[in-house]
């Protein structure tokens, strides 16, 4: 009786203490660590957004770059940083779910070794060609594709990356197998495509989309369930005829594991202040980022969404064959 009387005292106190921090939270200034460099878009929306945060939480908030081994530097520094809300890391489905598969030695678990905060933005892909292939819509070039495939080439940001993964879930739903070319980045990629150098690529609507318009490459279809209104002309893969081929370049935040729950809702809050914010959803919609509804903006939310992610993608990324070296 004695020790359950204490034990009983002991989980009091702990949740007494672990009130008063949440009220006293924050006292200094929160940092955002991003995993990529200055002027990037992970790095742009963490810049957007540290004002309105600024203000929703009464403190500074400091971007902090920590670039490195595509990202895994960046979130293990926040997986080890004290769970007081005090350390976050912005990133994406690139950091919080295709790194798990792709660099087999990481030290912590994406998952599990994360406080989800809010998911922030989500950018879908387009599915783009050279002008030179004939076909006009999505049903005339999966043929296409499937008769030209020791041909046609494919390009790629980088091994691994979103384009990547993008262009090998692509290719396995229409049952064909491409070429793939690297690049140095999305923007290498593109010229290539411009140029004649690649035939098709799988990018971000923002990267594309001033490309598309100006009818310097042809887009047949955007991978989400909705249009975008960043792209509103431009069919879905499910009206194309390619039902469920849904990708997209997502942004969360997170804190460390064990990061009190009173605190992760005061951040969170923040966050979804920040995102009801006109100008802030301007600049998010100028770059073509789609905010999350509001009911997609809570910790659970997040959580659910990048497990999801996981078991979708992982199996697809081990049958490629694809790991850091």
């Amino acid at each position: 009786m004695k020790s359950l009387i204490i034990g009983c005292a002991l989980a009091a106190a702990f949740a007494a203490g672990s009130t008063s921090i949440a009220q006293g939270f924050p006292s200094k200034p929160v940092t955002l660590v991003v995993p990529f460099a200055a002027g990037g878009p992970t790095d742009t929306l963490a810049r957007i957004m540290s004002e309105p945060m600024r203000q929703a939480l009464g403190q500074i908030l400091v971007v902090d770059n920590t670039t490195g081994a595509g990202g895994t530097i960046a979130t293990g520094r926040v997986a080890r940083a004290a769970p007081d809300g005090y350390t976050l890391v912005i990133g994406h489905w690139g950091t919080h779910v295709v790194n798990g598969a792709y660099y087999t030695s990481l030290k912590f678990d994406l998952l599990n070794d994360f406080a989800p905060v809010a998911m922030i933005a989500s950018n879908p892909q387009l599915i783009v060609s050279h002008l030179s292939v004939p076909a006009k819509n999505l049903k005339e070039l999966i043929p296409f594709i499937r008769r030209n495939q020791k041909d046609v080439l494919i390009g790629t940001g980088g091994v691994g990356g979103a384009s990547h993964m993008a262009g090998i879930y692509f290719l396995n739903r229409i049952g064909a197998k491409l070429q793939f070319v690297p690049y140095r980045g999305g923007a290498p990629a593109m010229q290539a495509l411009v140029s004649g150098e690649i035939a098709l690529y799988v990018t971000q609507v923002s990267s594309a989309v001033g490309f598309t318009r100006a009818n310097r490459v042809r887009a047949y279809a955007v991978t989400a369930p909705n249009r975008q209104e960043a792209a509103p002309e431009i069919p879905t893969v499910d009206e194309a005829g390619l039902p469920g081929l849904h990708t997209a370049v997502w942004h969360g935040i997170w804190a460390p594991r064990a990061t009190p729950k009173d605190i992760v809702i005061k951040l969170n809050s923040a966050v979804v202040e920040t995102l009801s914010d006109k100008p802030t959803r301007a600049r998010f919609a100028d770059l073509g980022q789609e905010i999350p509804a509001r009911e997609q903006q809570t910790p659970e939310a997040l959580y659910a969404h990048q497990k999801a992610e996981i078991e979708k993608w992982w199996p697809l990324i081990r049958a490629a064959g694809l790991k850091a070296e």
